[in-house]
């Protein structure tokens, strides 16, 4: 009998922009679908209120910059009361605080697969980035029963804000994909992403406005991609005052460099990963 055809495939190591394709995370979607409900499974099991986390964790927050910047510091808040004003910049930026504190950490959490199995590397940082939308779209409805309590109704302007949910999840991921191949490498990364998240809250405008920033510093205030993400939140739902689109010009051009170079240093880090985990 005639011997079969044989199929041999096979896996190599890219390198450059070219191996930035795409259309491979949609070929193992299944496989990050997986990968993100299991993480949220992972997140609330045996959790004693659960997913109700989602809810306590911003309401509990809010209550304590109310009371220090709100009645103690009286920061401004745009003509808006101080709780609204705070948790339409928490929102946000707790998504990004915990999406990129988790993609840092995701390569060394799935040392396992990474050495026994092949997929699309970048599978595991986006999966874990992703675990937070639960989270995200639950304070959400708070935020919107909030402003009903202050009678703050939203404009048109609402359209606007999946563009800047958007720009947030892609901040997290170019962040996301410079820290999680160096956390393999060098695992104080690890150790010093908590201190730098708590610095970088407090240099994006959550507890006070952009407005205290003088107007001819604010373009370099902008290199801090979530100074466009928070001001464009604030600008979709509250739209009390125009933002300055010059400082959220300068944040999505960051965020467009960081995601290009955080793409291209992952692929050129990915071969090394199952040696150095």
């Amino acid at each position: 009998m005639p011997a079969q055809d044989q199929v041999t495939t096979r896996i190599e190591a890219s390198t450059g922009w070219h191996a930035l394709k795409v259309g491979v995370i949609w070929q193992y979607r299944e496989l990050l679908y997986f990968l993100g409900w299991r993480a949220v499974k992972v997140r609330y099991k045996q959790a004693a209120i659960g997913i109700g986390w989602a809810i306590l964790q911003p309401v509990l927050t809010i209550a304590v910059f109310s009371v220090i910047f709100g009645l103690l510091v009286r920061l401004p808040s745009d003509g808006v009361p101080y709780p609204v004003f705070a948790l339409t910049a928490l929102i946000p930026w707790t998504f990004f605080s915990q999406s990129v504190t988790r993609m840092g950490s995701s390569l060394v959490a799935e040392a396992g697969l990474l050495t026994k199995v092949y997929f699309p590397r970048i599978l595991i940082p986006i999966a874990a980035g992703a675990t937070p939308l639960v989270d995200f779209a639950l304070s959400f409805v708070l935020l919107i029963g909030l402003m009903a309590w202050y009678g703050i109704t939203p404009t048109y302007y609402l359209i606007t804000l999946p563009l800047f949910a958007m720009l947030a999840a892609l901040t997290a991921l170019s962040v996301g994909l410079w820290l999680a191949p160096l956390n393999v490498r060098f695992r104080d990364v690890g150790h010093a992403l908590p201190f730098l998240v708590q610095i970088w809250m407090y240099a994006s405008p959550v507890v006070y406005s952009s407005t205290l920033i003088p107007e001819r510093w604010r373009p370099l205030y902008g290199l801090n991609p979530m100074v466009g993400v928070i001001e464009g939140f604030r600008w979709a739902l509250l739209a009390r005052a125009t933002p300055d689109f010059r400082m959220i010009g300068v944040s999505v051009v960051t965020v467009a460099v960081a995601l290009i170079g955080g793409s291209i240093y992952f692929k050129r880090m990915e071969r090394t990963f199952a040696d150095v985990v």
